[in-house]
């Protein structure tokens, strides 16, 4: 009996040449007459499939993990084309992970630095709200028009406006306290000047708390629109009366 050697990088086949199987379905045919129709019909549509089978294999090229594209059902790859498709999909499977682990990471980022209500971003746009709408800061800065006030981040070498970084730190304290401090500069048609914002976050807590916000314009006092400490020696002043009694102070 000949036999045909067909190499492919998946390994070396050993396919039946056509004459071969041309001469078995000769055999087969005829040793069918002697079985019962039933039984000469199954051995029949076998033979066919195993010679349009190698038919098939001998045409198709090989499947690589790199030109898979999943035509070729899975029962009829060799056992190294199925090594290279299981490689493929692992390493598609694992580009997938690694886009949603990356598209997570970004949208965090996203929200905790600019969309959220406790973020950097949004503390600075209210800040510059409560500039607009404080008549002192107005008189000194663009009189009679507001929204001629603006602000930005620090000096840097590049001359677009939205490329200069706020400077902004966040820091715990011994008592778990979370500090964020922040200052930048303001500027109108009458003069400029430089915003200090100091928040405090208790432990437990969603939302800061002002201790500081004012404003320094060259030449004019400091303008305070938040300054904790000033409120609480002012209630702690009104609040506590003593008087003295035989040298006893009574409250």
């Amino acid at each position: 009996m000949m036999k045909m050697l067909t190499g492919t990088s998946a390994g070396v086949r050993l396919l039946l040449s056509p004459a071969v199987v041309r001469q078995q379905a000769t055999i087969t045919t005829a040793a069918s007459r002697a079985l019962p129709p039933t039984a000469a019909s199954v051995i029949l549509v076998s033979s066919r499939r195993q010679y349009a089978t190698a038919q098939e294999s001998s045409k198709r090229r090989s499947v690589t993990p790199f030109n898979d594209d999943g035509h070729v059902p899975w029962t009829r790859l060799s056992t190294g084309e199925k090594a290279g498709r299981a490689v493929q999909q692992t390493f598609n499977f694992g580009l997938v992970i690694l886009g949603v682990v990356l598209t997570g990471g970004i949208g965090y980022l996203l929200f905790t630095d600019v969309f959220s209500p406790e973020s950097k971003t949004a503390y600075f746009n209210r800040a510059v709200d409560r500039i607009r709408a404080d008549p002192r800061c107005v008189a000194l800065l663009s009189p009679g028009d507001p929204k001629k006030i603006a602000a930005h981040g620090e000096e840097t070498h590049n001359k677009w406006r939205r490329a200069r970084p706020i400077a902004a730190t966040v820091e715990k304290d011994s008592r778990g306290v979370e500090h964020l401090k922040m200052h930048f500069h303001v500027e109108g048609p009458r003069g400029s000047g430089v915003v200090g914002l100091h928040l405090t976050k208790q432990p437990g807590h969603w939302e800061h708390e002002y201790q500081t916000f004012y404003v320094d314009v060259r030449g004019h006092q400091r303008i305070y629109l938040e300054n904790k400490e000033a409120e609480v020696a002012a209630a702690k002043k009104g609040g506590n009366k003593e008087f003295k009694f035989l040298g006893v102070k009574w409250n």
